[in-house]
């Protein structure tokens, strides 16, 4: 197990952590008590003991009595989504669970978050995220795409494989909204939290070996208009054998209980992780919970996880985002103007269709009906694919005739 050196926090940290604790709840103090005196963590001797739980055979963990794992949950101080997905894979490549089980929670600032296997052009329009500040991110777990802004809880639960259990997550999430406001979700058989038939979560998941995370969103009060601008593509045809997405109706926590925020429904889920043994869904209460590691503040930077740097900028890298995306191709028809009598000769349809491979453009061709696909010379091939880049060239062929563009193919 990844040994970890607590410190006391100091003054900074103490104001911080006022943040997290704006709530009359029964297990503010004990929150309160562990947050401010477990700050800082310093992450030693990480490889080798790593190494050491690949020595346990499943059936070893599994023998591990639930009195004898130990629990944190882990409040990520940084709201960037590349800084946050470089925090979630520099734990699950690093610590031991065998022992100890750990939450993380964390939120970012306007993202759209795409599956690992999934096309960004399939699921938003990129370059009017681009233009909006809307940032995108491509996870490594699967999965459909989501909206993520400061109105939107993460929620990522790390254990040993051999102890992944989707159900006791989404469970332990149901439960906290229960107790803390009377909410009583459902979980669907996607593994989606709804409320009232809508979703409030979406699940995602890596499973590794040795370790496995489970991760998932929550919609308190995000901004719904955003969201749903930031998920629409572009009106052009997309085809491709990546992962879609499954649209959704959804809801906020908000519409259904005014009074959820953010930092009161963060330290209730993380109380609620705190309070349950590692397997079983029953309440330990205050007995377990002052057992436990308790919340932690950290901040995903080098001083308190060396090479944190070089995942984060993979995550943030055009390679990983874009040119990780599958192979596909992009087509949309145009009108073409016929010389004459416009009343008598009607305007012939035509598509543009364009090959990408690895976000680069790799072929762009026409389309007209009976004839072999025709190939356009552009400098846009070899250049990567934008939305913009691909409207252009549509923008730029409607101002041609039929007769003139067929006399340009020697048609």
């Amino acid at each position: 197990m990844a040994a970890l050196i607590v410190q006391r926090c100091n003054t900074a940290a103490r104001a911080v952590c006022k943040l997290y604790v704006a709530t009359t709840s029964t297990h503010t103090a004990f929150l309160a008590r562990t947050i401010t005196t477990t700050n800082r963590l310093h992450i030693q001797n990480n490889t080798t003991n790593h190494g050491k739980s690949k020595q346990l055979s499943s059936s070893d963990i599994k023998k591990i009595p639930d009195s004898e794992v130990r629990k944190s949950v882990f409040i990520s101080q940084s709201n960037d989504i590349y800084s946050n997905l470089a925090l979630e894979d520099w734990i699950y490549r690093n610590f031991d669970f065998a022992h100890h089980h750990i939450l993380m929670l964390w939120i970012n600032s306007p993202t759209v978050v795409i599956g690992r296997h999934q096309n960004p052009f399939a699921e938003a329009n990129v370059s009017a995220l681009m233009r909006n500040g809307v940032e995108l991110a491509r996870r490594n777990s699967g999965g459909g795409a989501v909206y993520h802004d400061l109105g939107n809880l993460n929620c990522t639960f790390f254990t040993p494989r051999a102890r992944y259990d989707r159900k006791y997550n989404l469970n332990l999430i149901t439960r906290a909204l229960y107790r803390e406001y009377g909410i009583s979700a459902d979980i669907s058989d996607r593994d989606d939290i709804t409320l009232m038939g809508k979703k409030i979560s979406g699940t995602a998941a890596k499973l590794g070996q040795p370790n496995a995370y489970h991760h998932c969103t929550l919609l308190v009060n995000s901004n719904k208009l955003h969201l749903g601008e930031s998920l629409v593509k572009d009106n052009a045809e997309v085809i491709s054998k990546a992962t879609a997405s499954v649209p959704s109706p959804i809801k906020n926590l908000a519409d259904a209980n005014r009074t959820v925020n953010i930092q009161q429904l963060l330290s209730a889920i993380g109380y609620e992780f705190l309070r349950t043994p590692a397997t079983q869904l029953t309440d330990g209460g205050r007995d377990l919970l002052m057992k436990q590691l308790g919340f932690q503040l950290i901040n995903p930077t080098e001083k308190w996880f060396p090479g944190i740097g070089e995942l984060r900028a993979n995550f943030a890298s055009w390679d990983w985002r874009i040119g990780k995306t599958p192979k596909f191709s992009v087509q949309k028809s145009i009108q073409l103007k016929s010389e004459g009598d416009e009343q008598s000769q009607p305007q012939q349809e035509m598509k543009v269709k364009v090959d990408v491979e690895k976000g680069l453009i790799q072929d762009i061709s026409l389309l007209v009906p009976g004839q072999e696909p025709i190939p356009v010379v552009s400098n846009l091939v070899g250049q990567p694919y934008m939305e913009d880049s691909f409207n252009g060239i549509l923008d730029a062929m409607k101002g041609a005739n039929t007769d003139n563009l067929k006399h340009a193919m020697g048609l």
